[in-house]
């Protein structure tokens, strides 16, 4: 029996049909996420693909190294947001204990001053486009810090939150034309005390209205977190002239949404924006949010911003649409604020249990 000749017609149909399977699995990938992470993926940070949105092919690395804020748990869920809802692909660092486990309750700084912290994967900075930042008195190694030195000279966009302006021990060995950087000059302010009572007092974020129509701003319409106000300046470090504030917090009478104001004391910036430059003559767009813990984040106005800030400092502030979804992707159950870890279920953790 003679083999059946292909007729050209078939050929054509066949070649069609590859090409429709090939233009059908790109437009799957697009919209669930590549199948190829911005970095590679490993047990000691995670990572999620950009599905189909304006972020597609942006990279943004999100660091979780605090003690008290719960950020090992906000920071995943805001990746996701970011990767599900707007296309960015996203790598989330965790500061780690010897065993490899994130683990909040190492004590930060060490009593043994020889003793170092670990934020394994920081190499990645090198690959972001943005980074959204937390951490709270990490004592790191000089090779980890020079992963952040290089960044801060990157001209890429950089987001501060919470404990980011008192991230480090011991201070920056950061230096620029010979002199020695502090977080207070490249953030715009630093903590210096908590104008709201601590774990006690939550706060009401307000819109400074000569910059309501800020990108940032956009489709935000109520600021709340039961994470007390920082105060960042004072007479003698005022607040700088190359900062534009955003949003005051309004410490409230207690923790509860509905709180009146605590009348006695008087709203301080907690939101500003900023320009960096540093040794390159790069200009870094930073916006440093002194809220955020993993409780602000329930609220829809503190992930907005956060996600809005990632346009803006991308430069890509004509895609924040003020409908556009930041809602949470699964389950969300952020443990409060504060250091009693045995009592608020804090324990070292395998970095998959936060995927």
């Amino acid at each position: 029996m003679k083999p059946k000749v292909l007729l050209p017609m078939n050929r054509i149909n066949i070649t069609f049909l590859f090409i429709f399977c090939i233009a059908l699995s790109n437009d799957l990938e697009a919209q669930q996420g590549s199948s190829k992470p911005a970095v590679p993926k490993s047990d000691l940070w995670l990572t999620y693909s950009g599905a189909k949105g304006p972020g597609k092919g942006r990279h943004v690395v999100l660091i979780a190294a605090e003690q008290e804020y719960r950020s090992e748990q906000s920071m995943p869920m805001l990746a996701k947001v970011l990767s599900k809802h707007h296309g960015f692909d996203c790598t989330v660092l965790f500061s780690v204990n010897e065993k490899g486990e994130v683990d909040p309750t190492m004590p930060a700084p060490f009593k043994d001053k020889t003793k170092r912290h670990n934020i394994p994967g920081l190499r990645h900075l090198a690959k972001a486009d943005s980074v959204i930042w937390l951490s709270r008195f990490m004592h790191l190694p000089e090779d980890q810090m020079q992963h952040f030195y290089d960044y801060f000279d990157s001209g890429k966009p950089l987001i501060a939150l919470r404990t980011a302006n008192h991230g480090f021990w011991g201070g920056l060995q950061y230096k620029k034309a010979g002199k020695n950087i502090s977080l207070r000059e490249m953030l715009g302010g630093t903590f210096m005390g908590h104008h709201g009572g601590w774990h006690r007092e939550a706060t009401r974020g307000v819109v400074v209205s000569d910059n309501k129509k800020h990108p940032i701003l956009i489709g935000v319409e109520d600021i709340w977190g039961t994470s007390d106000v920082y105060r960042c300046h004072n007479d003698k470090n005022p607040f700088p002239k190359d900062c534009t504030s955003l949003v005051l917090g309004q410490p409230l009478i207690n923790l509860k949404k509905d709180a009146l104001p605590n009348t006695k004391k008087e709203p301080l910036p907690v939101a500003w924006t900023k320009t960096w430059i540093g040794n390159k003559g790069l200009e870094s767009k930073v916006f440093h949010f002194t809220m955020g813990s993993a409780v602000d984040f329930e609220n829809e106005g503190v992930r907005r911003m956060t996600v809005n800030a990632v346009y803006w400092g991308l430069g890509m502030e004509k895609e924040i649409k003020p409908d556009s979804s930041v809602a949470i992707i699964g389950d969300y159950k952020p443990l409060k604020a504060g250091f009693n870890y045995e009592k608020l279920g804090v324990k070292p953790r395998k970095v998959g249990y936060y995927k």
